[in-house]
């Protein structure tokens, strides 16, 4: 499974991004998928998350500002994120696993096994 993450850069508070993430290697359309960000010092966190099911999951912090959608055709996830703050600086991942028993399990790092390798993104004030 290979995961290919893109749409990273360099933006202004207030501004907006949208990243994508195409999967090659499994059965998309019955794959978890999910984002999940990292800041320099600190640990990996959830983003969103979005089931084979299209139910979505957000961490509190982005919740009203992100969208985490999929196109199934596409093998893609997208994540749109809007009002950026300086505080979303961080190098973000997605990843993907086969489908999990429940929503406990989405927002963990642990339970995915695939990952994809990162594109930064930069939120200045």
């Amino acid at each position: 499974v290979q995961l290919q993450a893109s749409g990273g850069g360099l933006v202004q508070a207030g501004g907006s991004l949208r990243l994508s993430c195409v999967a090659s290697g499994r059965t998309f359309s019955s794959s978890d998928m999910g984002w999940f960000r990292q800041a320099p010092g600190k640990e990996r966190e959830f983003v969103a998350a979005i089931r084979w099911s299209s139910g979505t999951y957000y961490a509190d912090s982005v919740k009203g500002r992100f969208t985490i959608s999929r196109d199934n055709a596409k093998n893609t996830v997208y994540l749109q994120m809007n009002s950026l703050k300086p505080e979303d600086t961080a190098v973000y991942y997605c990843a993907t696993d086969s489908v999990m028993s429940s929503s406990y399990y989405v927002i963990r790092p642990g339970s995915y096994e695939y990952w994809g390798q990162g594109t930064q993104v930069t939120v200045s004030s």
